[in-house]
């Protein structure tokens, strides 16, 4: 479990709150289309990211596992990003660096690009979302470029010490400039929300209860 209050508040927030927060600030970083290994699982914390290159490393780069510097790297309740954008069909995270992580304590994995031995993840109940599932190993196909470095995720730029929330809908990164605002907004959001489903509940007209005000419910305050 992280340390960080912020982290401890973004726990309490799914992606689509958090989302939503970013689109009131016209903030971008809402990542969709992922798979979820487990759905209903959601994970947050600052994230540590990953690189993968086509290929084979370079003549005279000592071998490396790909995403075990980043493993070493974690703190209880980070999260490990990975981007695999090459469209070669090779695993960028597999089921020894599930084990890995989570002994380590590792939140979860979120990998632009395909997973495998997800079987094995879900087995260990350690979470990981991806864009797919394969069972080709890496070796030969891709490499682990660098470690910590800025990484493509969808169309957004994820730094490492980011934030990031990720669940069924979506992976949101956060900025650690931008993470107060946005969980002061996403945590707003989030009680409104509470209250149209507890008038809901209390056989509230749905069009009264939603109406106008959540329509305008994300307008930007200048």
């Amino acid at each position: 479990m992280s340390s960080d209050p912020f982290v401890a508040r973004l726990e309490r927030l799914d992606a689509c709150a958090v989302s939503d927060a970013l689109d009131k600030l016209g903030l971008p970083g809402c990542v969709t289309g992922l798979r979820s290994a487990m759905p209903g699982r959601r994970i947050a914390g600052r994230v540590h990211t990953v690189k993968l290159k086509a290929g084979s490393p370079p003549a005279g780069r000592p071998p490396v596992h790909l995403g075990a510097a980043a493993i070493d790297a974690c703190a209880p309740g980070e999260v490990i990003v990975v981007e695999q954008s090459t469209g070669i069909d090779a695993g960028c995270w597999g089921g020894i660096l599930s084990r890995g992580a989570k002994q380590k304590g590792v939140a979860g994995v979120i990998a632009e690009g395909p997973v495998r031995d997800i079987d094995e993840a879900c087995e260990i109940n350690f979470p990981v979302f991806s864009r797919g599932y394969t069972a080709r190993t890496a070796r030969a196909r891709v490499y682990e470029d660098a470690t910590d470095v800025p990484i493509g995720v969808g169309a957004f730029t994820v730094h490492p010490g980011f934030y990031v929330v990720c669940d069924s809908s979506a992976a949101v990164f956060v900025a650690p400039a931008d993470i107060e605002r946005v969980l002061a907004a996403a945590e707003e959001i989030a009680r409104r929300e509470a209250e149209m489903v507890r008038r809901l509940e209390s056989d509230e007209l749905a069009s009264a209860v939603l109406g106008a005000n959540y329509e305008y419910m994300l307008k930007r305050e200048d």
